[in-house]
């Protein structure tokens, strides 16, 4: 089974509410941007002609990769409010 099957067999409860916040000036200035390359489930995405960070966060996989990744830490990275976020299932 590949990573791509593995995410489609989540269960997400998505939030109104981002549990993920960026700096998009910071973002904007950011040469690498590892939280693109960082995060199993493509969570983040540039917006080359807006200069924005687009974030799926209903997506997260609350691994706190980016967080780790991002060199500039701006990163601002918190679990999701009580029942929702990713539902993990056993096997």
């Amino acid at each position: 089974m590949n990573i791509n099957d593995k995410l489609a067999a989540l269960q997400f409860n998505k939030s109104n509410e981002s549990h993920l916040v960026v700096d998009n000036d910071i973002c904007m200035r950011c040469s690498e941007k590892p939280c693109l390359f960082i995060c199993p489930a493509q969570v983040y995405n540039w917006d080359e002609k807006k200069c924005l960070m687009n974030i799926r966060y209903e997506n997260c996989l609350e691994c706190g990769a980016c967080k780790i990744a991002c060199s500039k830490k701006n990163i601002s990275w918190r679990y999701p409010d009580v029942e929702y976020g990713v539902k993990f299932k056993n096997g």
